[in-house]
């Protein structure tokens, strides 16, 4: 690494001219670098990419949980940080010593909590050019490859979900899509869109009326199967969300109309509904065909949550599940979770985006352009200011893969679900607690909740696989997703093996 020189053209302490002392004093050796140049951050880089890539090919050889308790690290690290840089091998040397028994290795085959989330190698080496450029993509002048090709991937992704055109931008409509963070921002940016839409509405109605009135009179719905982060919305956005009673974990047309009624003879005003494709208990499907004509008639925003199963409709033979989407005012769901495209990238349209703008629109001087208007400014469409460039991965992965072999994963973690529910039947001890869909199983043993419980604290003790639980109407279970991409007939053999094991240890203790 090369010194990099920082003169100081007048002499220390001496006056600038304006009779300001210069306080500025060139004490820098110029036997110190300050920078890594380009041939050091190759061997790195390279060195890097070989650690990434023997990492993940061998994960499956590492324990899934770790073992560490909390506090481990602060003693594996130095009180404060190194006064002289330190070589970047040394760095490299702690990684195994420092980080990796603190990982839960998400890409494990034998990692089979949550829902997946996403990783390939073409993500990986578009999140490494992302960092290389490293705009802040908020307007379209502050990199426009940045907006105009996150606005084509947008239009690529739906296309391949068979969106209707209204959410499209190439439709040459209001539509169009953007790349969210998360499901959780996508789910409050349709609320607070839907809010402003809603106050606008009845202040024309009702001019007498304050913001504050109206705001204190709205309310939303979800299913009581919904996700957490509904409801975080509805605190965020200050609003009341209202949970209706799920039929055979899916929510009902019949119930949601009267939710609404029941709640507009009390004088409140419905204005925003989710509509959750893939529950995260169960991977449940909500009635859209049902509940969207319901919000339209009633006047409701309907957004889609299809956060984890969306990209399963790239398959023709999923998409009767997202049926009626066409009354839909939002949808989304999570590249990042299921098509190999690495976090954070969460695919969301808005037919119309307006909504949305009008109610983040800030535009202070120092953030207009002269091509305002001509293509998005996505800070208008977001929570945060600032975004990195998500549509690299998107892009990079839709051209390295190709729709078949994305199809070909989707339906592969779908046959590898039914193998481990086939397994699970078979076994006279446990039962299905759902229905299979996608690559999820929910499963349980025969009994009380608390043999359930204790199941699944003796199978995560054991260290060799991870599961999370759920309860529906207070039945325990426990969740078998497929996660890795990695993952192979024997590693549902060998899953339900381990889940075998602790129920025979189980039974012999008693």
């Amino acid at each position: 690494m090369s010194h990099i020189p920082i003169r100081n053209t007048n002499p220390p302490n001496q006056s600038d001219g304006n009779g300001k002392a210069n306080i500025l004093e060139d004490k820098l050796d110029p036997k110190v670098s300050i920078d890594m140049e380009a041939p050091e951050f190759k061997d790195f880089a390279k060195t890097m990419v070989d650690f990434i890539a023997e990492y993940l090919e061998n994960i499956r050889e590492r324990r899934v949980l770790p073992e560490v308790k909390p506090g481990y690290l602060k003693p594996l690290i130095p009180d404060a940080a190194p006064e002289k840089p330190e070589k970047w091998q040394d760095v490299m040397q702690d990684i195994e010593r420092v980080i990796m028994p603190g990982v839960t290795h998400w890409h494990s085959p034998k990692f089979h909590a949550y829902f997946p989330t996403a990783n390939s190698y073409p993500a990986i080496v578009a999140d490494m050019l992302s960092g290389a450029i490293a705009c802040i993509g908020f307007t379209w002048i502050a990199s426009p490859a940045c907006t105009e090709l996150e606005v084509v991937m947008m239009d690529w992704l739906g296309k391949m979900l068979e969106l209707p055109a209204e959410f499209l931008a190439c439709s040459g409509g209001k539509g169009g899509g953007v790349i969210q963070g998360t499901a959780s921002e996508s789910t409050l940016v349709a609320l607070l869109g839907a809010k402003a839409k809603k106050v606008k509405e009845v202040k024309e109605l009702h001019p007498e009326w304050d913001e504050h009135t109206i705001l204190g009179k709205l309310v939303g719905y979800c299913s009581d199967q919904a996700h957490s982060s509904v409801e975080r919305a509805g605190l965020l956005g200050g609003v009341k969300l209202r949970s209706v009673q799920s039929e055979n974990h899916r929510m009902r047309g019949a119930a949601l109309e009267k939710a609404i009624e029941q709640d507009l003879a009390e004088g409140l005003i419905p204005f925003y509904a989710v509509v959750t494709l893939g529950t995260t208990n169960s991977c449940a499907f909500d009635y859209l065909d049902e509940c969207g004509p319901v919000g339209n008639k009633h006047n409701v925003w309907i957004h889609v949550d299809a956060a984890y199963a969306g990209s399963a409709f790239i398959c023709p033979e999923y998409r009767h599940l997202m049926k009626g989407i066409e009354s839909a005012d939002s949808f989304n769901f999570n590249p990042h979770k299921w098509m190999l495209v690495n976090f954070d990238c969460s695919a969301m349209w808005l037919k119309d985006p307006s909504w949305v703008v009008n109610a983040f629109n800030v535009d202070p001087l120092y953030l207009k352009h002269d091509m305002q208007g001509s293509a998005p400014d996505y800070r208008h469409w977001q929570i945060p200011l600032g975004r990195r460039f998500r549509a690299l991965k998107l892009w990079f992965v839709l051209r390295l893969y190709g729709v078949e072999n994305l199809q070909a994963h989707i339906r592969r973690h779908c046959n590898f679900a039914k193998l481990f529910g086939d397994l699970c039947v078979a076994d006279s001890r446990f039962e299905l607690a759902a229905e299979i869909n996608m690559g999820l199983v929910c499963f349980r043993l025969k009994g009380s909740n608390e043999r359930n419980e204790a199941l699944l604290k003796r199978i995560n003790g054991r260290g060799h696989i991870h599961l999370v639980p759920a309860k529906i109407k207070d039945v325990y279970f426990l969740r078998m997703a497929i996660c890795s991409r990695f993952t192979q007939s024997e590693d549902m053999e060998y899953s339900w093996k381990e889940v075998s094991a602790a129920a025979d240890e189980m039974e012999q203790e008693q």
